[in-house]
């Protein structure tokens, strides 16, 4: 979700930038207030709503591969399977770079992954990504892409990008809820001591220090795309070891910025200190190095629809031959290329494909199960679930201390908090709406899984409301609606061991030069860089062994 914001004076938007977080731990607070009792009443049966999600009945026909025989046969150059930002950029790639007859199949009814999103009469919302901040310059490809998307504007006279100030999100960007009170951005202020601003500070140095550093090899220790980052051993290691080992092994003790650390990886990662590698604790603070005409490095990019607006773009950018509601549940090598069998949910029919290229841009759950009798080397990463609600209300009710923002964060809770659908509109329509995000952290996530899935919609109406209560007495009379969205296999974890594991290498190897493989998942970190990265270095493979 999001990260390590502040704030700027004037009139200029809030940006992230660390050095000024460190300042601001060191202000004096102001006096803490109580808020109102909360309200005791506990009935939301006032409240509408459903359950919504991707398309798993489908997918876990996979499991049992009780499929009718094809009744029909297409055939197309290259085939991708999985309609995400890595099969859309894919697509796009290889659309503009000649290749046109390219058949991108999608399992669900509609493409995006997990950038989906949905509307009502009140705003757009996102159902999971919601932002990305600024790519660095030299990813070329990205920068490319954003300025045939309208998302950058122009460049100045030094070559920097000029961002659309619409989709630059705008001030004040974040809050965190913290004894009482609202407080401005999300490092824990009040009630902290010397100590854990001391130590606060420390670190945030440190990150400072290493989103500069460069490995023995040249390279940026930590960057995005994270396949670009140093391969020296001396920080590669630390993929091997949690990240809640590293921050004990340099006496990080403090429970706030423990509490701050854990945010920010249930955040990004859907996982914990324990649950995540050193590495990627590090990387999600020291790999971003966006620069602009017009804004911070720290700047995030949003939407009312979230990263669903990127997804709109690159379906622009390539809008033929998109087939959704169609599950991949077989496919063989021949002499002429690769066979593919599908089944269209819609109509309960199957079709063969031939094609002489197929690129799998499918998650290695799914993955493992189509390549079948293949010798593919699938690997094994740990997903994180997601339980995603959208809440209408009729009204925002005010809080004490720092006013609404676009993400709004409360100490100590199990969710992540939820962001300000309509922070971008600069209107002033009745009404609210606000995604509300809690990642399902437990180690077995086989079993969390399961349950989450269980539990009916009133659980999570009821779960929803509760949270929100805390920070806001007496909200619940002013939701009417709340849809919720479970995710069984939100996005990757990166585990430790896992990124600079030889398994997610071999994993991504083409079979023969005829099956190639792009997600997420094989990356290690599910943001919308790697799977744009992802898609196109696949695409490129392919043109190159055409």
């Amino acid at each position: 979700m999001n990260g390590p914001h502040t704030y700027t004076d004037g009139h200029q938007p809030a940006r992230r930038t660390f050095l000024k977080q460190i300042a601001s731990l060191f202000a004096v607070p102001f006096a803490v207030s109580p808020i109102a009792a909360c309200n005791t009443s506990t009935d939301n049966r006032h409240i509408t709503g459903s359950m919504a999600g991707a398309n798993a009945a489908t997918g876990h026909l996979l499991r049992t591969g009780n499929f009718p025989a094809a009744t029909k046969t297409l055939d197309t150059e290259i085939l991708i399977v999985g309609g995400g930002a890595t099969g859309l950029s894919a697509k796009r790639w290889l659309e503009q770079h000649g290749q046109n007859n390219v058949l991108l199949l999608e399992l669900d009814k509609q493409p995006g992954g997990n950038s989906v999103a949905g509307a009502n009469s009140v705003s757009a919302y996102p159902w999971g990504a919601h932002y990305m901040t600024l790519p660095d310059t030299t990813n070329t490809d990205l920068i490319s892409f954003l300025r045939s998307a309208g998302i950058i504007t122009s460049f100045d006279s030094n070559g920097l990008p000029v961002y659309n100030e619409y989709y630059l999100c705008h001030d004040p960007e974040e809050r965190l809820y913290i004894n009482g009170h609202w407080q401005e951005g999300l490092v824990p202020r009040f009630g902290t001591g010397s100590t854990d601003r001391l130590q606060t500070e420390r670190f945030l140095k440190e990150t400072e220090r290493l989103k500069h550093a460069v490995g023995n090899d040249g390279q940026p220790c930590f960057a995005i795309p994270l396949d670009t980052s140093s391969a020296d051993e001396e920080y590669r290691r630390l993929d091997n070891i949690t990240f809640d080992q590293y921050l004990t092994e340099n006496g990080y003790t403090s429970r706030y910025l423990r509490w701050y650390l854990e945010y920010c990886c249930k955040d990004d990662y859907g996982s914990t200190l324990h649950q995540t590698s050193a590495w990627a604790g590090l990387h999600y603070f020291a790999s971003r190095k966006g620069r602009a005409a017009n804004a911070l490095s720290s700047a995030v990019l949003t939407w009312p629809e979230g990263n669903a607006f990127l997804i709109n773009a690159l379906k622009h950018q390539a809008p033929d031959n998109v087939r959704t509601n169609m599950l991949v549940h077989n496919l063989e090598l021949t002499a002429g290329g690769v066979l593919v069998q599908c089944y269209n949910a819609a109509s309960r029919s199957c079709t063969t494909i031939r094609a002489r290229k197929v690129l799998l841009c499918t998650p290695q759950y799914i993955t493992k199960r189509i390549v079948g009798t293949l010798q593919y080397p699938a690997s094994a990463p740990s997903y994180a679930p997601w339980v995603v609600a959208n809440v209408t209300l009729d009204r925002f009710p005010a809080s004490s201390g720092f006013p609404l923002c676009w993400d709004n964060v409360i100490y100590g809770q199990e969710s992540v908090g939820y962001v300000n659908a309509r922070h971008q509109n600069l209107g002033h329509l009745p009404g609210s709406v606000v995604t509300y995000y809690l990642p399902v952290t437990g180690d077995d996530t086989l079993a969390s899984r399961r349950s989450i899935r269980e539990l009916p919609y009133t659980h999570w109406r009821d779960r929803v409301v509760q949270d929100l209560e805390f920070a806001h007495p007496g909200i619940r009379h002013r939701i009417t609606n709340i849809d919720v969205w479970i995710w069984g296999h939100g996005m990757v974890r990166p585990s430790p061991g896992y990124i600079w594991s030889n398994a997610r290498q071999a994993a991504r190897q083409p079979i023969d030069n005829r099956v190639f493989f792009a997600h997420t998942d094989l990356s290690g970190i599910s943001v919308f860089e790697e799977a744009f990265f992802q898609g196109v270095e696949a695409a490129k493979k392919i043109l190159q062994t055409s």
